[in-house]
């Protein structure tokens, strides 16, 4: 009974239409009046798992009289009439076997129909259902019974009479499925039945409900027949099939009719077996902090629980993770390749950026050679072992931050860096080990996605302000005066001395005094010394050239990841450019700032002689000062397992279909290992960063676009869950310490503030706070139809986000203060904003416009 229910829980809702294609509201061209129809919100492609919310409903709607036009020419009746229709149970119902079978061994299948008009389209169908053997089948006929025009002598309805098309109940709304439909009829003249399936060249817009329509089921039977024979018991089974968004884009990849069966077979088996992925699934309910039921005290002791139920669940997925998209008929290799890249750029100019600030704030004790060496170690140990391979570990602005503070603590009680650093590593390490083992990321259940968006936003402007705040010293150190062109002091005195002897002797040379010459003169009396061009700089183009370089990288980088939007090239170009975005960007004005401009000297990165790793010595620390570095090093796991979590829930948002769950527990105890080597070898601490996870799960992605009411949506289908990407890119960037100084000192650091503009920019998408903030300053009549928009009062909207807003303020008050001691109670302050939504917030809002708003689906 329980693997019945899953099933249907799987399986999408199907709806048996009458007339679907009549206009939603208004008139028609021939005059006629229709109502609007009940299910118009949302009327969008669906990509979800659906429940049938709302089964054995059935809508009648009549039509409204518009008693202006009674009297006119054509007016008529029109009845529409809809229905639920279960879909089939292809683990129950022999029915479903047969169905397919039956088709396969007769199959009618088009591929790349050039046909724009779906009269054309089903005039095809019906030319190739007679050309395969039934030559009884008059075509007029059966396209007079496919259209509702055939009811009446004097009006012309064009509509098709029944139609199977996919809806679900999300909240969102009422969506339906656009690109595929499903028509039926009976036909006296038939013996036996008949299925015919078109797969379109390109997708066609055929009115209210079916925008996009790509595929077209024709099902055509005898109208008496046995009971689960009929069309529409046909019609559940390819409908089932169907309604699977990933499915659809298998399909679309096929060349042949013989690859279009097997895929056909190949979703048989997947809808057939259910039972075996019940287990899975319960176990990851229990171990997963966003699903399953409300936190208990009594889970946080059962210590070791979720460590090892993340570790049954995972590992049998592990070889999958290396063999996906690599052999067989979904190989994705160039996309694979582009991604790597993508993640090679990404990971290593933040590595380099933040090296930077970790060597002016550590004075060379942690340097980019350090920060660059410890990326590929504790990138590549995540990517073999990671629950989670999606999810990028790096060292953040955060933790930089930190590490300043330290150096700060150790310069004002004269404390050994190097021991002190690996003492509050291990102790942060520790608690990190003891978090995953007593099920502590089961707290993330408190945190709502209003929360975790919050913190997302405050990550997107940190490296905003860092690229400001770095910009700004820039024109604070150049752009206000001349400097001198050289550093030999000896020149430029000689220099100085000749023009004074040649003052000495114009000053024996009576000449005439006039206006200009007082106005040359200084307060001494004595005209100012002016040193040969040669000697002296104008700094001004340096600050200018980095603002331009830092603008430019963001500005073409986001043009390039935004043109997988835009009508231009054809759609492969579109993707892979698209994701070379960033590295097309970078190499770009990097070559500009380092070759066009080579006479302007640019800001780059400093590079020290000296080991790399560098074992603490624990003997230059008392016993007190270990003890004391325990509440630096309990800050800095709080900070970590923070981020660490949020990033992955980020990462596993439903919206992107990830299919092989989520390992939080052991990847805390995982983030704690990586640590304490981290900290043994004097390099920089790590955990999972926002947004590269995010963004590296969008990367491998294949996506859908459609458009609803002016407003275009993107529908991820599918994504590949590898770890080659992530494990390809960590090792380049181990590979790129021989880079070092030349060529990598040839990006110029304006570069890499752009590449942190271009990181915040794009990790806006999917970001539903940021859509709110947007309301503020739109009209009500560009306002989108989201599922808040629905159900939720415009000023509770605006209310909830003002809100938001305030914590955001507040987070970014204390995160980016100059004060350093300030900075270390950061964590504690994003703790805070749990009971400040979960108490503070339903006292002002309505709880259930807090949930509504708070929901995954967008």
């Amino acid at each position: 009974m329980k693997t019945k229910e899953k099933a249907e829980e799987m399986s999408e809702v199907t709806v048996n239409r009458f007339a679907e294609e009549a206009p939603s509201t208004g008139m028609s061209k021939n005059g006629y009046v229709f109502q609007e129809m009940e299910l118009k919100d949302g009327e969008q492609e669906d990509c979800g798992q659906i429940s049938p919310t709302f089964k054995d409903l059935i809508y009648d709607n009549t039509i409204q009289n518009n008693t202006s036009d009674h009297e006119g020419p054509g007016f008529g009746l029109l009845n529409t009439t809809r229905k639920y229709v279960k879909p089939m149970d292809f683990q129950e119902e022999v029915r479903a076997h047969r169905d397919l079978d039956g088709f396969l061994a007769q199959a009618s299948i088009l591929l790349d129909e050039k046909s724009a008009t779906l009269d054309e389209v089903l005039r095809q169908m019906l030319a190739h259902v007679v050309e395969l053997g039934d030559g009884d089948c008059d075509v007029d006929e059966v396209m007079n019974s496919l259209f509702t025009d055939a009811g009446g002598k004097d009006i012309d309805v064009h509509l098709l009479s029944e139609t199977i098309q996919g809806v679900s109940s999300t909240p969102t709304g009422i969506h339906y499925q656009q690109s595929w439909l499903c028509i039926l009829t009976n036909l006296r003249k038939l013996q036996r039945r008949h299925v015919c399936i078109a797969r379109l060249e390109r997708p066609q817009n055929w009115g209210v409900n079916c925008c996009e329509a790509r595929y077209v089921i024709l099902i055509l039977a005898p109208p008496k027949t046995k009971s689960t024979k009929t069309a529409i018991e046909l019609g559940r089974t390819f409908a089932t099939m169907f309604a699977d968004i990933s499915f659809r884009q298998k399909l679309l990849e096929t060349n042949t009719q013989e690859e279009f069966k097997q895929e056909l077979i190949h979703q048989r088996q997947q809808l057939s077996v259910v039972t075996e992925k019940l287990f899975e699934e319960e176990e990851e309910v229990d171990s997963d902090p966003r699903k399953g039921k409300s936190l208990k005290c009594c889970d946080l002791f059962k210590v070791g629980k979720g460590v090892y139920t993340d570790l049954r669940r995972r590992l049998p997925l592990y070889p999958s993770d290396f063999t996906d998209g690599m052999t067989g008929k979904d190989r994705c290799l160039l996309k694979y390749t582009t991604t790597a890249i993508f993640l090679y750029i990404a990971i290593l100019l933040p590595a380099i950026a933040f090296g930077s600030l970790n060597d002016e704030s550590t004075r060379g004790e942690i340097d980019v050679q350090k920060t660059i060496v410890g990326q590929s170690i504790g990138g590549v140990i995540y990517a073999l072992f990671a629950g989670s391979p999606l999810v990028i570990p790096l060292t953040t602005a955060p933790l930089a931050i930190f590490i300043s503070v330290i150096r700060g603590v150790c310069d004002d009680y004269d404390l050994d860096f190097d021991a002190f650093y690996a003492c509050i590593g291990l102790w942060n390490s520790l608690f990190l080990i003891l978090g995953g083992l007593f099920n502590v990321s089961l707290m993330m259940k408190l945190f709502k996605r209003s929360t975790e968006e919050v913190i997302a936003l405050f990550i997107s402007i940190a490296f905003v302000v860092d690229a400001v705040k770095s910009t700004v010293k820039i024109f604070n150190e150049y752009y206000h005066g001349p400097i001198l062109g050289t550093d030999n002091s000896t020149v430029v005195l000689q220099q100085m001395y000749h023009i004074l002897e040649e003052l000495n002797q114009t000053a024996n040379t009576p000449t005439p005094h006039n206006e200009t010459e007082s106005m040359l003169k200084n307060t001494q009396g004595q005209p100012p010394i002016f040193l040969d061009e040669t000697f002296v700089l104008c700094t001004r183009e340096r600050p200018i050239l980095c603002l331009l370089l830092m603008l430019g990288t963001l500005w073409l980088g986001y043009a390039l990841y935004v043109i997988k939007r835009s009508p231009y090239l054809n759609s492969k170009i579109r993707e892979v450019v698209s994701d070379c975005a960033l590295p097309i960007s970078v190499v770009i004005f990097s070559f500009i700032g380092s070759y066009l401009f080579l006479d302007i000297k640019l800001p780059v990165f400093s590079i020290h002689d000296g080991p790399v790793f560098k074992y603490p010595n624990f003997e230059k620390l008392s016993g007190l000062n270990a003890l004391s570095a325990v509440g630096l090093g309990f800050l800095l796991a709080l900070l970590i397992f923070i981020d660490q979590n949020i990033v992955i829930s980020l990462t596993h948002v439903p919206e992107h279909k990830l299919l092989k769950g989520t390992a939080f527990h052991w990847d805390l105890v995982l983030t704690g290992f990586i640590n304490i080597l981290m900290s043994c070898l004097g390099l920089p601490w790590m955990h999972a960063a926002f947004p590269h996870s995010s963004l590296h799960a969008r990367q491998l992605a294949t996506v859908e676009q459609h458009v609803e009411n002016g407003h275009v949506y993107s529908t991820i289908v599918s994504v590949r869950e590898t770890r080659l990407t992530s494990l390809v890119a960590n090792i380049l960037i181990g590979l790129s310490v021989f880079m070092l100084p030349i060529p990598l000192q040839w990006i110029p650091k304006p570069v890499l503030y752009g590449l942190f503009l271009y990181i915040a920019a794009t990790s806006l998408d999917g970001n539903q706070m940021v859509d709110r903030m947007a309301l503020l300053l739109k009209e009500q009549t560009s306002y989108p139809p989201t599922h808040y928009i629905r159900r939720v009062p415009q000023r509770k909207i605006h209310y909830f986000t003002a809100l938001q807003m305030i914590q955001l303020i507040i987070l970014c008050a204390f995160g980016m203060y100059p004060l350093p001691y300030m900075k270390m109670v950061f964590p504690l302050l994003m703790i805070l904003l749990v009971p400040i939504r979960t108490s503070l917030l339903p006292r002002m809002i309505e709880a259930k416009y807090l949930d509504t708003m708070d929901a995954q689906h967008m």
